[in-house]
């Protein structure tokens, strides 16, 4: 079942508020929007909107934090980062306390709201943060399993999502484990290491690929931070290329993550860089957007066919 991850992340978050009593949850004027209104309707006691102030909500949710709760507070990427950056470093992460950072809206795939609301430089600021853990989960179930598995979580959580309906593409059995990147398909030519959004769209680029004879292993990495520099080292040793795929700027996020990891290991091992090309985006959906700055499926596939005839 296809799903959006605010969504289930919402529900799933309301769930556990009915067993944790140390949950708080806060949104900039966005509850809607993030499905923070999920857990506000049941638990109007422990919901606080604070309006249009991210940078005020960040300072709430470190003070709840330091008495011994578990706040979450909900906006887009955008608000969280380029407003309350200052109060993410110097009262959350400085303190290393539990605060949960939900972005609902991210990259490009934000889609119709346009450039002004299109985090993609998110995760190259967070990176840089000391005592942050970054989560990008491929789908709604890991979004779920991300959740739980980080309820109480001792240091500060980015959860980075996106807006849209998304194909499901973990099986029923799945586990999550922080700092773990996932393979999902097996391959010896090329390694495509993806994330979020980039996922599905990897996982479809492997299969046409396939039927062209070039045998594409797919690694999803949504644990961005702590990082699984194991399994890049891995797919560096094991295949003739590396592709990097993310719904974010080619600077500072996943590619420049596994680029750091092969440079410093000496592998040798080309890899290529797909993302947001020093550009601002548009507005338009954002399928539309991914096709039209170069993170299509047919982007990746001929990427990787041009690479490989020199990897």
């Amino acid at each position: 079942m296809n799903e959006s991850l605010r969504q289930r992340f919402g529900k799933t978050l309301q769930e556990l508020g009915r067993s944790n009593q140390d949950i708080y949850v806060l949104t900039a004027d966005l509850g809607g929007s993030t499905c923070a209104d999920y857990f506000g309707n049941e638990f109007p006691e422990r919901y606080f909107n604070v309006g249009i102030a991210e940078q005020n909500m960040m300072s709430m949710a470190a003070g709840m934090a330091s008495c011994g709760k578990y706040p979450y507070v909900h906006t887009f990427g955008v608000f969280a980062i380029q407003r309350a950056f200052d109060q993410i470093c110097s009262s959350v992460a400085y303190a290393n306390l539990p605060v949960r950072i939900v972005c609902t809206h991210t990259g490009l795939s934000t889609g119709l709201d346009g450039a002004t609301h299109q985090s993609i430089s998110d995760i190259a600021a967070m990176r840089a943060v000391p005592n942050m853990t970054i989560i990008s989960p491929a789908d709604a179930l890991e979004a779920e399993l991300a959740l739980r598995a980080l309820e109480k979580h001792p240091g500060p959580v980015y959860f980075r999502m996106t807006r849209e309906v998304r194909e499901r593409v973990l099986p029923d059995d799945y586990t999550f484990e922080l700092g773990k990147a996932a393979q999902l398909v097996d391959g010896d030519d090329v390694a495509i290491l993806t994330t979020g959004t980039m996922v599905p769209r990897a996982l479809h680029a492997s299969r046409i690929l396939r039927k062209q004879g070039v045998e594409a292993r797919v690694v999803s990495f949504s644990s961005l931070k702590p990082f699984d520099a194991d399994m890049v080292i891995k797919a560096a040793k094991e295949t003739r290329l590396v592709i990097t795929a993310e719904d974010h700027s080619i600077y500072g996020g996943l590619g420049a993550a596994v680029s750091e990891v092969v440079a410093e290991n000496g592998l040798g091992t080309p890899v290529k860089r797909f993302g947001v090309c020093d550009v601002f985006g548009e507005s338009a959906s954002g399928d539309e957007l991914l096709d039209k700055y170069g993170l299509g499926v047919n982007d990746l596939v001929q990427g990787v066919k041009e690479k490989l005839k020199t990897a």
